[in-house]
C-alpha cells in the first residue's frame, strides 16, 4: 500500500512536502463529510420537542424522525462500503455528499410528518455512503503507522466533539431561529466538501463491479441490517412476541446471508476476516461502548430538559464541555499516548473513565445541581471516550488489506449505528418503564422521571463494565511498547503482525 496520492488533474506530486499537505488536506475534508453525519445524528436531539409542536407528532410517531435516519443508514453501511471498494471511494464519498446535502435541504423545508420522515430517510442513504468509505481511505492515504496514529486521533476527534457538538448547535439554532435550520445548516458545509473532495481527493479506480458484486448477498445482509435496527430502536413501542418474531427473522436473514457469502464465488464479505480477534473483538467492544455514550448523551440531555428545567439552549451549552475537552485530548495526547503504551491499554483506560463516569451519574437525584452532579462525570466520559475511539478504530483496521479497507470501515461504521440503537432502545425504555410504574404509585413527575434516568444510568454503568471486561479477555494481543525508546520498533511489530494476520483472510 503507498502513501503516494496525486493532485485533482492526475499528475503525481513531486516534493514530500506537497504530498504530505494534500493528504492532510483530504483528511479534513473527510473530517468535514463525516462531521455533517455526526451532528445531524445528534443536532434533532434538543430540537425534538419543537418539531412535535410545529408538525403535530404524536409520542411514538416522533421516535420516527431519529429512526428514519437510523435504518438506511446502519443498513446500508456495508453494502456501501463494498460498492466503494469496487466503483472507488473518492465517486462514492462525494456522491453520499451530494444525496446528504440535498436530503438536507428538504429536511429544512419540511412542513408535513410524511416529508420530513421522508427526507430523513433520503438523509440516512446519502450518510451511508459518506461513512462507510472514510476510514478505507483514510487507511490508504496514511500506512504508515506513527502517521495513521495521529490521522484516526483527528478523525475520531472530529467525530466524538461533533457528536457533542451536535447538542449545542440543535439547541442554540431551535432556539435562535427555528428547527428548520439545524439541517439548513448543512447546506454550506456539504457544497464546500463536495468541491473540496474534488479537488483534493486522488482519484481511484476500484476493483470494478465485477469483483465482488454479490448482489444477493448484498440484498440479504441489507434487509437483514435494516431489520435489526429497525426491530432494536421500535422495541419499546411494540409487544415483546412482535419483537422476538423480527429479530428471528433478521437472524434468518444473517444466517442465509453468512450460508450464501460460504459458497458464492465473488462473495460480498469474506468471513475469514472476522478471525482476526483484533477486528472482531475491537467491533463488540465498540458496541458496548457507544451505547453506553448514546444512552448517556441522549438521556443527559432529556434529565437537563426535564427534571432540572434546562431551555434548549442552556443545555446545549452545558454540554459543550464535552466537545471542547475531547477534542484537546484526542488531538493533543492520543496519537502520542497510544504510541507509548499501545492501543490495548489506552482503550482500558478510556473504558475504565467512561465506567467511573457513568457510575457517578447513577447518582444523580430529583434536585441535583449542574457543577456537582452533571459535569464531572461528563467530563470523565469525555477523557475516556477521547482515549478509547481512537484505540479501538485503530484496533479494528489494524489488520485489514487494503482491498477490503472500505468493507471493513463500513462494518466498523455499522457496529457504532447499532450500538448506539440498542442503547438508546435499552436504556430510554428502563426509564420509561421504570417513571411509569413511579407515577402509577403516585409518585411526582420530575421524582418519578429522575428516578428513570438513575436506573438507565445504572444499566448503562453495567454495560461500560461488559464493555471493558471484553476488551480484557479478547484484545490482549493488540498491546504495544510501553517506553518511547521502544514505540518506533514497536510500531513496525505492529505493521507486520497486522500485515501477517491479513494474509491469513485471502
Amino acid at each position: 500500500m503507498s502513501s503516494r496520492i496525486e493532485t485533482p488533474v492526475g499528475s503525481p506530486i513531486s516534493s514530500p512536502e506537497e504530498r504530505t499537505y494534500s493528504r492532510w488536506a483530504a483528511l479534513a475534508v473527510l473530517c468535514a463529510g463525516t462531521l455533517m453525519t455526526v451532528l445531524d445524528g445528534n443536532i434533532v436531539t434538543v430540537a425534538m420537542p419543537a418539531i412535535q409542536n410545529d408538525l403535530g407528532f404524536s409520542g411514538p410517531g416522533l421516535a420516527w424522525v431519529v429512526n428514519a435516519y437510523l435504518i438506511p443508514f446502519g443498513g446500508l453501511l456495508l453494502l456501501v462500503g463494498r460498492l466503494g471498494d469496487l466503483v472507488g471511494r473518492r465517486r462514492m464519498f462525494a456522491a453520499g455528499l451530494v444525496v446528504f446535502t440535498l436530503a438536507s435541504v428538504l429536511c429544512g423545508v419540511a412542513t408535513s410528518q410524511g416529508m420530513l420522515i421522508a427526507a430523513r430517510a433520503l438523509q440516512g442513504v446519502g450518510g451511508a455512503m459518506t461513512s462507510a468509505v472514510v476510514l478505507g481511505m483514510l487507511i490508504a492515504l496514511f500506512p504508515e503507522p506513527r502517521e495513521q496514529a495521529k490521522a484516526i486521533a483527528v478523525f475520531s476527534a472530529v467525530g466524538a466533539a461533533g457528536g457533542a457538538l451536535g447538542v449545542f448547535l440543535g439547541g442554540a439554532l431551535t432556539q435562535a431561529l427555528n428547527w428548520h435550520w439545524i439541517f439548513l445548516i448543512n447546506l454550506p458545509i456539504g457544497v464546500v466538501a463536495w468541491i473540496a473532495a474534488l479537488r483534493v481527493l486522488a482519484p481511484d479506480r476500484g476493483a470494478g463491479l465485477g469483483k465482488g458484486a454479490d448482489y444477493p448477498g448484498a440484498a440479504l445482509v441489507t434487509g437483514a441490517l435494516m431489520l435489526t435496527v429497525y426491530t432494536i430502536v421500535g422495541a419499546g413501542g411494540r409487544e415483546l412476541g412482535s419483537t422476538l418474531l423480527l429479530a428471528g427473522v433478521a437472524l434468518a436473514l444473517f444466517v442465509s446471508f453468512a450460508l450464501r457469502q460460504a459458497r458464492a464465488e465473488r462473495p460480498l464479505l469474506r468471513l475469514r476476516l472476522f478471525r482476526s480477534r483484533l477486528l472482531t473483538g475491537a467491533n463488540s467492544v465498540q458496541i458496548l461502548m457507544i451505547a453506553t455514550m448514546f444512552g448517556f448523551q441522549y438521556i443527559g440531555a432529556l434529565y437537563l430538559q426535564r427534571v432540572l428545567g434546562y431551555s434548549e439552549l442552556m443545555t446545549g451549552t452545558a454540554f459543550l464541555p464535552a466537545p471542547i475537552l475531547i477534542g484537546v485530548l484526542m488531538l493533543g495526547l492520543s496519537a502520542r499516548t497510544i504510541g507509548r503504551f499501545g492501543p490495548y491499554r489506552v482503550l482500558l483506560t478510556g473504558l475504565v473513565l467512561i465506567t467511573a463516569g457513568m457510575a457517578l451519574l447513577s447518582r444523580m437525584p430529583v434536585d441535583g445541581s449542574y457543577v456537582i452532579d452533571v459535569l464531572p462525570p461528563m467530563l470523565l466520559l469525555s477523557a475516556g471516550f477521547a482515549a478509547a475511539m481512537p484505540a479501538v478504530t485503530g484496533l479494528a483496521m489494524s489488520g485489514v488489506r487494503e482491498e477490503d479497507a472500505g468493507l471493513a470501515s463500513g462494518l466498523f461504521n455499522t457496529t457504532q449505528v447499532v450500538g448506539g440503537s440498542l442503547g438508546l432502545a435499552v436504556l430510554t425504555t428502563l426509564a420509561a418503564s421504570r417513571t411509569d410504574g413511579l407515577l402509577g404509585e403516585g409518585e411526582p413527575l420530575v421524582a418519578a422521571t429522575a428516578d428513570g434516568y438513575r436506573l438507565a444510568f445504572t444499566v448503562g454503568t453495567g454495560i461500560a463494565v461488559a464493555g471493558l471486561a471484553l476488551a480484557v479477555a479478547v484484545l490482549r494481543a493488540g498491546s504495544a511498547p510501553s517506553t518511547e525508546a521502544d514505540t518506533e520498533t514497536g510500531a513496525q511489530a505492529q505493521a507486520e503482525e497486522a500485515e501477517g494476520r491479513a494474509d491469513a483472510y485471502s
